[in-house]
């Protein structure tokens, strides 16, 4: 557990004399004044008591008694609240915290109908197939009447009819429900005729595309219960979701009651703000990172370089699992997981051998056997370190977590609270630590907590009526029953716009009765929009399954040659298959590692919104993208040093969706001072720091929207740059840009003005994901554009 240490300020930062208490955990972390100083802020979350309700009379005795047995006397406010709802017939969402014992509130109802009416029916989704593994053992574990199963992609073939058959609580995910039940419904027809209670459990996850996505599905799955004469209660939990009513409105087109007086107790929570520290050429770095060439050594100009997240991170996992702390580390990609896990392995051999087997990695692309084994290992306490991606971000039920590490900046501070919330869970004082990529974001963030604590999480930005979803998710209810006059009102009032668009290209076809499916096959439509199916890693020698990729990720992590790491092993990509989707590996431990390169053009298709002025006009409108991976580097792992460069003979991939774009005139360049040699490192360093700092004003990651910039571009004929939505259709980010751009583009310039390097660094203008090498670059050319561009748009 971890004990109290006091509160360190960003005015006192910097002596390890200011820590009290020598023996506590955060203070043996912070014993050296190098990481003492990397600590920037701490914000002390208080304590909460709890607030109990009598059981509801109508709740199963036998539930009572199971429940008391596990610990359970009596149930808190909220979740008596929400279960009243859900009982009286009103669909409900809970949005109460991290931790708060939501899956009671709804078990409630469910369980309690289920036990007094066998025929009656409930479907459970969550966005993780982890999630829906751990609630089906919680509920296993109270022993009832009550024949629950999973149905997912893990389920063997041989159980589906059973489950179909004869489950009265069947926990999936929307994928499943989109691709597995709602097109065979008829073969449902005896659980869909029985359906009373649908649970959307961590709602605030469907955002963007996939929340347009699931929104249909959910649409679809109302219009085929309806069919079966059901009208199923809607129950959805959150614990980091800005309006959950309005949210929750949207994604199930019903009206939906809200509880968010959260009635459990917490314990106190440390939430430390972490910037690695500057490092020189030949100063020491313990561990490995994922981007070695920013662990130790000088950028240009003799600057020194900051030591990468992902080394920092498993440094401190290593720490805090030698001192018996359990931990978990949530990364943002299963490269780091990998490599923070190995690093951690490694430190802890040296130090505390003992313990060093006792941390693993975990995310998705593992098969099925191998997550299951992590999940137990995790929640019996076997494991004191874990290094996972946002697979264990959600409500799984893991107890006895002492600290959490975010290493960089998720992408939302609902997430970022989502992944803290995760210590912990029995009660105790928690530590949760923000260590901060080299990123202008993330240093931003960690040098003004402001903009952390005390601001209220985003808004769940998605819309259910996008014509390039609803499209594809009218074909597939088209498939599924032919469409009538009365579904149109379902989906939206732009539904029957986007039906007479899909009669005009042939994709359905109006008859008396309806709208029919004019194809044989079924749409095919990919509701995460990960590019089409998984992508098998098998191993050449032994034809051994290690896992997949998502098709969206193939090309940049599994090209041939790429370093591929599995649990700890390295591998080579011999050979990437695209039509078959697999890739073939050799086990191997080359010196180095591999960074895709990539080449990105960008088409505008139309200008929807703008705003004119003088010498600066900025645009909101549809765009045609054209990625294309053209080679790799290979640099050292020791030192980060380029070998060589390879190119890669893979086709280009084309990406139809929105982007806010501005243009600025001759005039104006001339006028900051930029000439005409200096305008590519100008416009792409603006652009690297645009997309760093759009997350602070869009619910969105750097990593789902994407950039170009340009000198002079075709469709423009002036110096542009463009900020897209890295979702076909569009997500609503670009939206968000366009209409607060004043503010945007005032805190980019600002962020670039404050950072301390001196020719641009990861932490203004140099970005992770920049295709051509982040070159050219220019940060104070770029930092007179941005003062000129936002001084014309005040």
């Amino acid at each position: 557990m971890i004990t109290s240490w006091s509160r360190i300020s960003s005015t006192v930062v910097g002596s390890p004399a200011n820590i009290d208490g020598a023996d506590t955990v955060l203070a043996g972390l912070l014993r050296d004044v190098r990481r003492a100083r990397c600590v920037t802020h701490v914000e002390q979350v208080p304590a909460r008591p709890g607030r109990h309700a009598p059981w509801p009379e109508w709740v199963d005795p036998v539930l009572r008694t199971r429940w008391a047995a596990a610990g359970i006397d009596e149930p808190w406010s909220h979740q008596v609240a929400a279960a009243q709802a859900a009982h009286a017939g009103r669909s409900v969402v809970l949005a109460t915290g991290t931790a708060s014992g939501k899956s009671l509130g709804y078990l409630m109802p469910v369980l309690s109908r289920l036990l007094a009416e066998p025929t009656s029916r409930a479907l459970y989704l969550a966005p993780t197939k982890a999630l829906a593994h751990d609630q089906l053992r919680s509920v296993r574990a109270l022993r009832l009447a009550v024949r629950s199963a999973t149905y997912d992609g893990d389920t063997p073939a041989a159980e589906r009819d059973w489950v179909r058959a004869h489950a009265g609580l069947v926990f999936t995910n929307p994928d499943m429900l989109h691709r597995g039940i709602l097109p065979q419904h008829r073969r449902w027809a005896q659980f869909l005729r029985g359906l009373r209670f649908v649970v959307i459990d961590e709602c605030h996850g469907y955002r963007g595309v996939f929340g347009a996505h699931v929104a249909a599905v959910i649409r679809r799955l109302r219009r085929i219960c309806a069919k079966y004469g059901a009208n199923p209660i809607f129950l959805l939990a959150s614990a980091t979701v800005a309006d959950p009513g309005l949210s929750a409105g949207r994604l199930t087109g019903v009206d939906v009651e809200v509880v968010d007086g959260d009635g459990a107790p917490r314990g106190p929570m440390d939430f430390v703000l972490y910037e690695p520290p500057l490092l020189w050429t030949g100063q020491p770095s313990r561990g490995g990172g994922e981007d070695p060439g920013e662990q130790h050594g000088e950028g240009e100009n003799g600057a020194p370089v900051r030591r990468s997240v992902t080394a920092e991170s498993a440094d401190l996992l290593a720490d805090l699992v030698a001192d018996g702390v359990r931990t978990l580390v949530f990364v943002r990609s299963r490269r780091s997981a990998e490599v923070i896990a190995v690093t951690a392995r490694r430190e802890l051999g040296r130090v505390a051998a003992d313990v060093a087997d006792r941390v693993a990695a975990y995310r998705a692309g593992y098969l099925p056997e191998e997550r299951r084994e992590l999940e137990r290992r995790l929640r019996a306490g076997d494991l004191l370190g874990v290094a996972a991606t946002s697979a264990l971000e959600l409500g799984v039920d893991i107890s006895g977590l002492d600290a959490t590490i975010t290493a960089g900046f998720p992408g939302t501070l609902a997430s970022l609270w989502q992944q803290a919330g995760r210590a912990g869970r029995d009660g105790q004082r928690s530590l949760a630590v923000l260590v901060a990529r080299d990123d202008p974001l993330d240093t931003y963030l960690v040098h003004h907590p402001e903009a952390v604590f005390g601001r209220p999480v985003e808004a769940s930005v998605f819309d259910p009526e996008n014509p390039y979803v609803l499209a594809p998710q009218l074909e597939c209810a088209a498939a599924e029953l032919p469409l009538a006059e009365g579904d149109l009102e379902l989906f939206g009032p732009t539904t029957a716009r986007v039906v007479d668009d899909l009669v005009r290209r042939g994709r359905l076809r109006r008859r008396a009765t309806g709208w029919f499916w004019t194809q044989r096959s079924r749409p095919d439509v990919d509701i995460r929009g990960t590019g089409g199916p998984p992508v098998r890693i098998v191993e050449s020698a032994t034809g051994r399954l290690l896992g997949t990729v998502d098709a969206a990720a193939a090309h940049s992590a599994v090209h041939p040659g790429a370093v591929y790491l599995h649990q700890g092993s390295s591998f080579v990509v011999d050979d990437l298959d695209l039509l078959d989707s697999v890739a073939f590996v050799r086990e191997e431990s080359p010196e180095w590692t591999t960074i895709a390169r990539e080449h990105t053009d960008i088409r505008i298709v139309e200008s929807t919104r703008e705003r004119i002025l003088q010498d600066v006009a900025v645009h909101l409108g549809v765009v045609e993208v054209t990625n294309q991976v053209v080679g790799y580097q290979r640099r050292l792992l020791a030192t980060g040093e380029v070998l060589g460069q390879e190119p890669l003979d893979l086709p280009p991939r084309q990406l139809r969706t929105r982007a806010v774009w501005y243009t600025v005139t001759d005039v104006l360049l001339a006028d900051a001072g930029i000439e005409a040699a200096d305008v590519p490192g100008a416009v792409h360093a603006a652009e690297h720091a645009a997309i760093g700092l759009l997350p602070l004003f869009a619910t969105c990651d750097r990593w789902d929207i994407g950039g170009v910039s340009t000198a002079l571009h075709p469709d423009t004929g002036r110096t542009s740059v463009f900020v897209y939505d890295g979702h076909a259709g569009g997500a609503g980010f670009a939206e968000r840009g366009f209409l607060r751009v004043g503010g945007w583009l005032a805190a980019t310039r600002d962020a670039v003005r404050a950072c301390e390097c001196p020719a641009g660094c990861p932490s203004c203008v140099q970005s992770p994901k920049c295709g051509n090498g982040n070159e050219p670059l220019d940060k104070a050319a770029a930092w007179r554009l941005l003062a000129a561009v936002t001084a014309a748009l005040d």
